[in-house]
């Protein structure tokens, strides 16, 4: 066998294979999406295409970059006294809603991004990434993080208080990003939380979102 056909041979199987990559990859690209990405993002996946005005293809291709970026991160735990500080901080802002909402809801969006960090996310500082990636994981509840930092970052009206309509929307976003909040500070079966750290079944914590302790209705807050 002459030299040129077995470098001829060679390079034709280095094409068969880099071609039998690229396939693969292109399947796997192709296998996520549609069904598999509404499964996965549920809610999100309806917002992100109502977002697209309706091009499904467009929303897939950003739910899918999103999956591929940030579907292997895994949650860090958190120590019990780290969680137990966080509770402590969100339930003062809920308290202080009563007064200050703005003030609260700002609070909300900064100690979501903290507590985000602090399980593994990307930082903070850099929203629309850390965002993306809590859709990931958290896609059914990552909606109420959204609007809190919506308010936050909107100003307010020309005496620096919402009106009624504005307090109304402020009080719907905390209870909504309280969700996520029970979701990122509940220690995962391998956190190694003694017994006297256990949290309630979810259902509870569902329950306990809706029905906060203080009363956290439109009726309660200041100026409503």
């Amino acid at each position: 066998m002459s030299t040129g056909l077995i470098v001829a041979l060679i390079v034709i199987g280095a094409v068969v294979v880099i071609g039998a990559a690229v396939l693969l990859t292109l399947r796997r690209r192709r296998g996520v999406g549609g069904r598999d990405l509404k499964r996965r993002f549920g809610p999100e996946y309806e917002r992100t295409v109502a977002r697209y005005d309706g091009d499904t293809r467009a929303a897939e291709r950003e739910l899918a970059g999103r999956l591929e970026r940030h579907g292997d991160l895994r949650e860090r735990p958190l120590e019990a006294e780290r969680r137990r500080e966080y509770e402590a901080r969100w339930q003062a802002a809920q308290e202080r809603f009563v007064d200050s909402p703005r003030d609260a809801v700002t609070e909300a969006d900064r100690l979501l991004a903290e507590v985000a960090g602090a399980r593994g996310f990307p930082d903070g500082g850099h929203y629309e990434e850390q965002l993306a990636a809590l859709s990931v994981h958290h896609a059914d509840h990552v909606h109420g993080y959204r609007r809190v930092h919506r308010i936050a970052r909107a100003g307010g009206g020309a005496d620096g208080q919402p009106g009624q309509a504005a307090t109304e929307e402020m009080r719907e976003a905390m209870v909504e990003a309280r969700a996520l909040f029970e979701d990122l500070v509940a220690p995962a079966r391998h956190d190694g939380g003694g017994p006297g750290d256990r949290r309630p079944p979810a259902h509870a914590r569902r329950d306990r979102t809706h029905h906060l302790p203080w009363g956290f209705t439109r009726h309660h807050a200041k100026g409503s």
